[in-house]
């Protein structure tokens, strides 16, 4: 059996794309559809709130194409707070002219090594916000999932540990040179959801995805063992944002 490395965990994530049924929106009175809105900036308000408490985090994003027209990425202490949160959402207004088109469930997560030795890392203020991360307000968003190959001589899980962050370190030199471009998030969902990991990148220049994500392609970390589900790609939203896409 090949050497087991721990994981740390933080907080739960649920990516939740939606599109808007355009049909059913048209379909409303003026009367429902200002309350529909009420109702998702009452909400978004609510998560604001938490944020502010930092009890969790929040981010609000168009979607460029057509697997979604808008996502909202929740980090919560608990899968109930993350149920909740939906359940709250699919009972207003608004959520009954929207169609579930993706989601996707995980935790925040980082290698056991980096892990002071002697220290509890949730005691490390700088893990802990690694782990219970306020999502940046960038531009920009990127979402994919991720597999690492289980094939002949490309199983990651027969390598050793010290085979696997030799990889891993000389695949994180090369996010290093995007560091104040891109904000990452890397959250661990074997046993959550369909994938191993969730990556989302955050920037305020989107070519930035275009360009990290092609280099490391590359490398053979990825060329190797990289296995990558679907894109998606959007703009920050907020209220002004919102209202202009909403308006007929």
């Amino acid at each position: 059996m090949s050497d087991l490395v721990n994981t740390l965990e933080g907080w739960y994530v649920l990516h939740d794309f939606r599109a808007i049924d355009w049909t059913a929106w048209k379909s409303l009175t003026n009367q429902e559809r200002n309350r529909a809105e009420d109702e998702l900036y009452s909400l978004l308000a609510q998560y604001q709130s938490t944020e502010d408490q930092k009890l969790g985090s929040t981010a609000f994003y168009s979607i460029v194409g057509q697997k979604a027209d808008f996502m909202f990425m929740h980090l919560r202490e608990t899968l109930e707070e993350l149920n909740e949160l939906e359940t709250q959402f699919n009972k207003s207004l608004f959520a009954q002219v929207t169609v579930p088109t993706y989601s996707y469930v995980s935790i925040v997560e980082l290698g056991g090594y980096m892990a002071k030795p002697g220290v509890d890392p949730m005691q490390d203020p700088e893990i802990l916000a690694r782990l219970k991360p306020i999502l940046p307000k960038a531009k920009h968003v990127c979402f994919y999932p991720m597999d690492k190959r289980r094939e002949g001589n490309d199983n990651w899980y027969m390598l050793s540990a010290e085979e696997r962050r030799n990889f891993m370190r000389a695949h994180g030199m090369i996010g290093r040179n995007y560091a104040g471009k891109i904000k990452q998030i890397i959250s661990g969902s074997i046993g959550l959801d369909d994938w191993e990991w969730g990556v989302t990148l955050f920037a305020d220049d989107a070519l930035q995805f275009k360009k990290i994500v092609h280099e490391m392609r590359f490398d053979e970390t990825s060329a190797r063992f990289g296995e990558f589900g679907d894109f998606y790609v959007g703009n920050l939203l907020d209220r002004s944002k919102m209202e202009a896409m909403l308006k007929l």
